[in-house]
């Protein structure tokens, strides 16, 4: 069974930059560590077995907010597209699956905040 095709936008990238400022120096190995685990065994993982990962859009919501933001998001994803969660350790993978491609769209540490996605649709 062939996988699906992997690939990463820019903010993907710019979270793993990010994550390695906010670990610093001393926090190299725990940054090397989980990135070499992404490359080497997740991504070829989700690309062969993309529904792996739990649905992103199911979280219970708790604010009027957050309803209307996953609202926008639902109307945004085409029918034939999941968006999904994956973590990995102290970190968590947020990707899209298409018909023909696994899309990772951002990854974030714990300790940070939030996902912000708006470079990657364009109304």
């Amino acid at each position: 069974m062939a996988g699906k095709r992997p690939s990463f936008t820019e903010n993907f990238s710019l979270n793993l930059s990010a994550i390695e400022a906010l670990l610093g120096p001393e926090g190299a190995p725990a940054y090397q560590q989980p990135l070499d685990r992404l490359l080497d065994d997740i991504v070829p993982t989700l690309s062969r077995f993309p529904q792996c990962g739990r649905l992103f859009l199911v979280h219970s919501l708790q604010s009027t907010k957050a309803t209307m933001l996953v609202n926008k998001l639902t109307r945004m994803l085409r029918k034939s597209e999941e968006l999904r969660e994956y973590i990995l350790g102290d970190y968590l993978l947020l990707y899209l699956i298409q018909p023909r491609r696994i899309v990772f769209l951002a990854v974030k540490h714990h300790r940070q905040l939030s996902f912000d996605l708006t470079k990657f649709w364009v109304e």
